[in-house]
């Protein structure tokens, strides 16, 4: 099983760039001084650009822009607030339950 250690690595730094909002020297303060509009669209971004590698079985293209893409979606979590841990304890909840049971428990 893979160590996911460096995303709660990642994120402690993205909440300090968050703080001191140096827009000069770092992309993720620039990027929360866009506000979450911007930060939403360039998740999106990236999501799209993983589908693209994937769909052209690009292995090297798609784990790159799957580190985007989570990149991204970390500083959309914290600008929003939500701590990871929130949304890993929502997985936890949904282990061994059918997807397809999962999203009828939605509505």
């Amino acid at each position: 099983m893979s160590k996911f250690q460096i995303l709660d690595e990642i994120f402690a730094t993205i909440k300090i760039r968050q703080a001191d909002g140096d827009i000069e020297s770092s992309y993720t303060s620039k990027l929360f001084s866009k506000g979450r509009a911007k930060i939403a669209q360039k998740l999106g971004e990236e999501a799209v650009e993983t589908v693209i590698e994937a769909v052209i079985d690009n292995k090297k293209g798609t784990i790159s822009e799957s580190a985007d893409l989570l990149f991204h979606m970390l500083v959309l979590w914290a600008d929003m607030g939500i701590d990871p841990e929130k949304v890993m304890a929502e997985l936890k909840g949904r282990k061994g339950i059918s997807g397809i049971e999962e999203k009828k428990g939605r509505g």
